[in-house]
């Protein structure tokens, strides 16, 4: 079953093909939980990032809970302010939160780290989802094997968003076709698997390590350059994630043994606007950091 859903997503990515008149996108997923979401406020954005980033094409999946059935919808559009939690989409028109993520300061370091290069933003995540099938709750799971009601779970909504995304010749709207060219991974994700049993949260490295592998199949590299946020801690006691530090160990453990991952660890320095998630000031930074990390593994492969 997950075979056949990867290779008929394989066969979807390989429509395209190289095309003559082709505009090349380097292609960025990110991908977790609510602090991928994105808890920032749009009106506490600097003026230079309230302006739409013309040249960065997003498409940003809709978010569904497991046994939804399969959803995935979104619109290529031009990167601005709103895709933070709140965020929907029907496929045909977006609709904008009051919220953002690390997008917009990832894309900003991006184009300044990489000048000659077209950046393009594929986006899914959703709040309060686990790797572990035993900590999904009532938020949803990204085990390809998780089945609830119909079977559908995280996994299925993030290569439906992907099919979506890279069926799509056009992503610009110049009436030209693209070439869409994955480049890399960005997961933050695992505050949920910290959260239940010290069992769950120590087999957090081989769940990560699987489904990461995965999100490379799907995206047809398997050496795709994938940055971690490391989980980190309000200043609420006692801690929220009962076992965040075997979490944190597993997301260091799993970015030292994998030459082609990192790890960003400049979320412990960060304020909260609530106990789960960072401050606005705090998403401007993580994802320049983000962007820095990948563009380090970019370069050494």
């Amino acid at each position: 079953m997950l075979a056949s859903r990867i290779w008929f997503l394989v066969l979807g990515l390989s429509v395209l093909g190289p095309a003559v008149t082709a505009t090349d996108y380097h292609v960025y997923y990110l991908g977790g939980q609510s602090n991928m979401d994105g808890y920032g406020y749009v009106t506490k954005l600097p003026k230079e990032l309230m302006e739409p980033r013309q040249s960065v094409p997003i498409f940003h999946g809709n978010a569904a809970a497991d046994g939804r059935p399969v959803d995935g919808k979104g619109v290529w559009s031009t990167l601005k302010p709103g895709h933070g939690v709140g965020f929907s989409s029907d496929g045909k028109e977006n609709q904008y939160s009051e919220r953002f993520g690390v997008e917009l300061t990832f894309a900003e370091k991006l184009q300044s780290l990489f000048p000659d290069r077209n950046i393009a933003i594929v986006k899914y995540s959703r709040g309060g989802t686990s790797i572990a099938a035993g900590a999904a709750g009532g938020f949803g799971c990204w085990e390809p094997d998780f089945s609830k009601g119909n079977g559908v779970n995280q996994y299925d909504h993030f290569l439906a968003t992907i099919r979506h995304a890279f069926e799509v010749g056009d992503i610009d709207n110049d009436g030209e076709l693209d070439r869409l060219i994955p480049a890399g991974i960005v997961w933050m994700q695992g505050e949920s698997d910290a959260l239940y049993t010290a069992e769950i949260a120590q087999k957090y490295e081989t769940n990560l390590r699987k489904l990461m592998s995965l999100i490379r199949a799907s995206l047809r590299d398997d050496d795709l350059p994938i940055v971690i946020g490391r989980i980190s801690y309000s200043q609420k006691e006692p801690p929220i994630w009962k076992h965040g530090e075997i979490v944190r160990e597993a997301q260091a453990a799993y970015t030292s043994k994998d030459e082609n991952a990192a790890l960003v660890k400049a979320t412990d320095l960060y304020s909260y606007s609530d106990p789960w998630h960072y401050d606005s000031q705090g998403f401007l930074d993580l994802g320049r950091q983000f962007a820095i990390q990948i563009s380090e593994l970019e370069k050494a492969k």
